[in-house]
C-alpha cells in the first residue's frame, strides 16, 4: 500500500512539473514600440515597449522585431534552455539593446514562474500573450458609398411640377409646363479583406516546399540550411576545443534550423566521443528534413550500442 502511494504521488509531481511551459520577457532598454515575431508568426497585434509571451513549449524561436517608428528591424535568435539543457517553468527575458547603432537581442535573466496561487506584481507597462504556433487570419471590412443622381424632364401639358429628391423627405413641386424629377441615393458596397498575422518581410523560403532530389520519403521541415550557412556553423562548432561546448552550440544551432542527414552526419564527425554524437543524433532527429535517409547515420557511430539505441529512440519519437 504504501508503495503504490510513493508512485501515486511521484507521478503527481512529474506530470505537475511537465504541465506548464516557460515565458519569454522581451523588452526595449530605450522605449522603443515594437511587434514581436516568433517563428514568422505574429505575437501581438498592438505594438508595445514590454511583451510577455507564455506557454512555449520548445527550446528555442527565431524572432523579429518590427518597430513603430520605422527603425530596422532587429533579429535573433531566443533560447529557453540553460547550459544546452530544456528547464521547464522558467520566465526568460531578453532586452532590445543598441550594439554599434543596430538594435540586436540580448539574453538578461530567467527566474522560476511563480506558482498560480503566489501573487505576482503586475507590470503595467507589460503587454502579455499566449504564444500563437499558426497565423491567424485577420479579417478587414470596408465600406465604400456610392451616390447616383437620375433626373427625369418632360413637357406632360399640364400644371408645372419640378420634384428634386435628395433624400425621401425632401420634395419640392413647382407649377410648370415641363415636369423635371431629380432623385439623389446612395447604394453602400462592402469589400472583405482577408490578411494574415505575419509581417510581409518574413523570409519567402518559409513557405516554399521543398523537394530533395532522389528521395521519396517523409519530410521532417520545410526547408534546410543553405550550403553556406551550414558551413560557417560547422566552422563555429568545430573551433570549441571540448565535446560539451560543441554540442552547446550545435543543439543551438540545429534548434532555430532544418537540417539534411548529410548535414547532421558532418557535426557529428566533429565529436570526438560516441555519447555525445549519440546525443547530437538524437536531438537532431527533431529538426531533421529527410527522416527516410536517419539511418545514414549509422556510419558515423563505432558501436552497435549505439545504432540500437538511436533506433529505438527515433522509433519511439
Amino acid at each position: 500500500m504504501k508503495s503504490i502511494f510513493l508512485f501515486l504521488f511521484s507521478f503527481t509531481i512529474i506530470t505537475t512539473s511537465f504541465s506548464q511551459n516557460n515565458n519569454l520577457v522581451v523588452y526595449s532598454q530605450d522605449g522603443y514600440r515594437f511587434s514581436l515575431i516568433l517563428n514568422g508568426v505574429l505575437q501581438n497585434q498592438k505594438p508595445s515597449t514590454n511583451v510577455k509571451v507564455t506557454s512555449l513549449n520548445a527550446t528555442n524561436y527565431q524572432a523579429k522585431l518590427i518597430f513603430e517608428n520605422k527603425m530596422p528591424d532587429a533579429n535573433g535568435n531566443v533560447y529557453l534552455m540553460w547550459e544546452g539543457n530544456p528547464i521547464q517553468n522558467t520566465e526568460f527575458s531578453y532586452a532590445v539593446v543598441n550594439a554599434k547603432g543596430k538594435l540586436k537581442l540580448r539574453f538578461k535573466s530567467k527566474e522560476p514562474i511563480p506558482m498560480e496561487t503566489t501573487q505576482q506584481v503586475q507590470d503595467p507597462q507589460q503587454l502579455i500573450v499566449v504564444y500563437t504556433p499558426i497565423e491567424i487570419p485577420l479579417v478587414k471590412v470596408e465600406t465604400t458609398t456610392t451616390t447616383n443622381t437620375v433626373q427625369t424632364t418632360g413637357n406632360v401639358g399640364g400644371p408645372n411640377i419640378n420634384i428634386n429628391i435628395t433624400n425621401p423627405l425632401d420634395i419640392n413641386m413647382q407649377t410648370g409646363g415641363n415636369t423635371s424629377t431629380t432623385s439623389t441615393y446612395s447604394t453602400t458596397t462592402t469589400t472583405t479583406t482577408t490578411t494574415n498575422n505575419s509581417a510581409n518581410n518574413v523570409a519567402q523560403h518559409q513557405t516554399e516546399v521543398y523537394h530533395l532530389e532522389g528521395y521519396s520519403g517523409t519530410y521532417g521541415c520545410p526547408y534546410p540550411m543553405s550550403n553556406k550557412e551550414f558551413e560557417s556553423a560547422k566552422q563555429s562548432i568545430a573551433s570549441k576545443g571540448f565535446d560539451d561546448s560543441r554540442l552547446t552550440i550545435a543543439k543551438q544551432i540545429i534548434g532555430s534550423n532544418c537540417l539534411l542527414c548529410s548535414q547532421i552526419k558532418e557535426l557529428m564527425l566533429i565529436m570526438s566521443f560516441e555519447e555525445t554524437k549519440l546525443e547530437l543524433a538524437k536531438f537532431s532527429w527533431h529538426h531533421n528534413l529527410d527522416k527516410g535517409n536517419y539511418y545514414k547515420l549509422n556510419d558515423a557511430f563505432t558501436f552497435e550500442s549505439s545504432i540500437e539505441a538511436l533506433n529505438t529512440y527515433t522509433q519511439s519519437h
